[in-house]
């Protein structure tokens, strides 16, 4: 019987296991301060399709204007919270840039 909640146990956490998620491509990159001024995503959209990498957040950063940049991994929840000097880049498993959103 003992043996039988063993192998239920192993299964049930197996079940739990989630696919492995890729590392991000880099740590999340902040301009310095005094640098203020608005995000604006959409001279950032021609990165939609790239390799997410350091150089391509930096471009992202740079083109946007934003103050905050964040990666969103695949599968990945973020808070709600509006940032007006936040852009995000999500990428997907193969690493690609999926989406450039400010907030």
């Amino acid at each position: 019987m003992k043996a039988i909640f063993v192998m239920l146990g192993s299964a049930m956490l197996g079940a739990c296991a989630t696919a492995e998620v890729p590392a991000e491509p880099a740590e999340p990159i902040e301009r310095m301060p005094g640098e203020d001024s608005p995000c604006d995503a959409a001279p950032a959209q021609r990165y939609i399709g790239q390799q997410a990498s350091q150089a391509t957040g930096q471009a992202i950063l740079e083109k946007t204007g934003s103050h905050v940049f964040q990666w969103v991994p695949p599968d990945s929840a973020v808070t709600m919270d509006y940032r007006p000097d936040r852009v995000r880049v999500s990428y997907d498993r193969e690493m690609t840039i999926t989406t450039v959103r400010c907030g």
